[in-house]
């Protein structure tokens, strides 16, 4: 590991990581009902090792049909950037937790009015998807200043030389998106979800967790047997748009936490 400066992001997934456990980051869309700030809790008291909250966009690019409808739902309640940030605002719940938009909404607020906003808000780290990392100075500077880990994503395409360059930036952990199209539930792991975090694990230290298609617990299973955790969005969400709640959405990521507490206990 380099001497660079480990971030609020990083710092306990990391701890989590070098203990032999796996990382759990489930994704909320914020603003999607009255109690999601409670399900945020619950979440963290289930077992996850960060929580990472959807703003909602209006054109979510990456997004599946689930998280565009709970996005869709969330806007309609009059959910903002600055709604989901004041929320969030002071929210101890004893994990970090990391917000992801789209680079639109970021940049209309101004890249450092919006990094010390969540910094402010004590915020950890930031996922921007749709901002590329040959575009992605302006936001990784401002991001550091404020102490925002920058989380970087990189594709099962992406090149050699390339995916080295996006791990290097990365703050916080490398998201590994684990196929590609949008995201969504899938009957079984992708293939290419296995490879691309073996690719991560080959050049970097950072934690390297898979996104995009981790449905269930033998699918999170499957995938730490390559990466460091997994990223848990649409499978969650489509519980919580069926009404689950905070117990719900707690019984599913406590179940997936014993998953891989059982393959991984804690210091083997």
């Amino acid at each position: 590991m380099s001497d660079r400066t480990i971030g609020p992001l990083e710092r306990p997934l990391r701890a989590v990581r070098d203990s032999g456990r796996k990382l759990i980051v489930p994704y909320v869309t914020g603003g999607l009902d009255d109690n999601w700030i409670d399900v945020v809790h619950a979440l963290a008291e289930a077992g996850a090792n960060a929580i990472e909250v959807g703003i909602p966009f209006s054109d979510p690019v990456m997004d599946g049909p689930i998280i565009q409808a709970a996005s869709v739902r969330a806007l309609e309640r009059g959910t903002t950037p600055q709604s989901v940030i004041s929320e969030l605002a002071g929210l101890d719940v004893g994990v970090p937790i990391a917000v992801m938009t789209y680079t639109n909404l970021i940049a209309h607020a101004g890249y450092h009015r919006m990094a010390q906003s969540l910094a402010a808000a004590n915020i950890a780290g930031a996922i921007l998807p749709d901002l590329p990392l040959d575009e992605a100075a302006e936001w990784m500077a401002e991001a550091s200043a404020a102490t925002i880990d920058a989380v970087q994503l990189v594709a099962p395409t992406t090149p050699d030389e390339r995916l080295v360059r996006i791990c290097e930036a990365s703050k916080g952990f490398v998201y590994a998106v684990g196929l590609l199209g949008v995201t969504g539930e899938r009957t079984e792991v992708a293939s290419s979800a296995l490879v691309i975090a073996r690719r991560c694990q080959l050049v970097t230290d950072l934690p390297v967790l898979v996104g995009v298609g981790v449905s269930n617990a033998e699918q999170a299973v499957t995938i730490c047997e390559e990466a460091d955790g997994v990223v848990v969005g649409s499978a969650l969400i489509r519980r919580l748009l069926d009404g689950a709640g905070p117990e719900g959405a707690a019984d599913f990521i406590s179940e997936i936490r014993l998953a891989l507490d059982q393959r991984w206990p804690a210091g083997e």
